[in-house]
């Protein structure tokens, strides 16, 4: 199983409207107790939260958790690398759209591609993190012109490139269906430049990127299809946004309060039942593309991905 929880969400929240470690860290050992053996620090963006490696590694302390990771923009990530390395992160997300500097300037709203860039040259002196993997959302008429530029990153240096196909979770609620570049069109872009892709299977039902090494073994690309070829049956992930709300599907409406719960009770037995039946709760398809699909009110920042 995994747990993702979200450091911050966006508008910003009263210190008191969020988790605090202390509380981030009963409700993790408790789901580990449970049966969580990954973890993953997201956002927003978890590393403008203070004393973030603090967390790290009261978190990787815990015993039986296997995996503890953390999505990032990758703009701070230089100066905290080494204190997240020291702190027992064992793996990174980077999410990265664009490779061209106004390109994510205009995406982004801000001109820091190069920070980004020295941040994973950065990770490259610490092999404990590893693997490093970079996220790029993609976009029909958008994605097209770069993907060979992250092929060839894949390729050159020793990070995991995957294109995660646009999903309605935007914050300026334009997403349509036709807007979506499958994973299945990205694939034949590359194997047109470098012929056939070799597939990887690592064995873990629950893995939701389909991966890929080139015809020469070198580099590894992976592919995360959550609307043309949905999951659902095998995800195993739940996630707590930053002000402590449990949620069992990205997409779904349906929310648990344990901020209520950890504040209420100093027994974990409560917190342990509210995580079961959230839990057994878990929605069985996320329904995109279906007329009864409805939006979720929260954007991916607010929800952690």
């Amino acid at each position: 199983m995994h747990l993702l929880y979200a450091c911050r969400g966006l508008p910003w929240l009263k210190k008191d409207e969020i988790l605090s470690y202390e509380e981030i860290v009963r409700i993790a050992q408790v789901s580990v107790a449970m049966g969580i053996e990954q973890i993953r620090l997201t956002g927003g963006e978890p590393l403008v939260r203070r004393d973030v490696p603090a967390l790290v590694e009261q978190l990787s302390q815990i015993e039986g958790l296997h995996s503890l990771s953390l999505t990032t923009n990758g703009i701070l990530l230089k100066q905290q690398a080494a204190a997240l390395a020291a702190a027992g992160l064992t793996r990174i997300n980077v999410s990265l759209d664009s490779l061209l500097r106004e390109k994510f300037a205009r995406l982004t709203r801000r001109d820091q591609l190069n920070h980004v860039m020295e941040g994973l040259e950065e990770l490259e002196k610490y092999p404990s993190i590893h693997p490093i993997k970079i996220n790029a959302v993609a976009m029909r008429g958008y994605t097209e012109e770069e993907v060979l530029s992250f092929a060839r990153l894949a390729r050159n240096k020793a990070y995991v490139v995957r294109w995660i196909e646009f999903m309605p979770l935007d914050a300026d609620q334009i997403w349509r269906k036709e807007d979506i570049l499958t994973g299945a069109e990205i694939k034949e872009i590359i194997e047109t430049e470098y012929g056939p892709l070799q597939q990887i299977t690592s064995g873990d039902p629950s893995e939701t990127a389909r991966r890929y090494t080139f015809s020469d073994g070198i580099g590894e690309v992976g592919f995360i299809n959550p609307v043309s070829e949905p999951f659902c049956s095998t995800c195993d992930r739940i996630r707590i946004t930053a002000d402590g709300q449990l949620r069992t599907c990205l997409f779904g409406t349906e929310e648990t309060d344990l901020r209520a719960v950890v504040r209420a009770h100093s027994d974990n037995e409560p917190l342990i039942q509210a995580i079961r039946q959230a839990v057994l709760n878990k929605e069985l398809k996320h329904y995109i593309g279906d007329k009864s699909f409805k939006r979720t009110n929260r954007t991916m920042s607010r929800i952690g991905g």
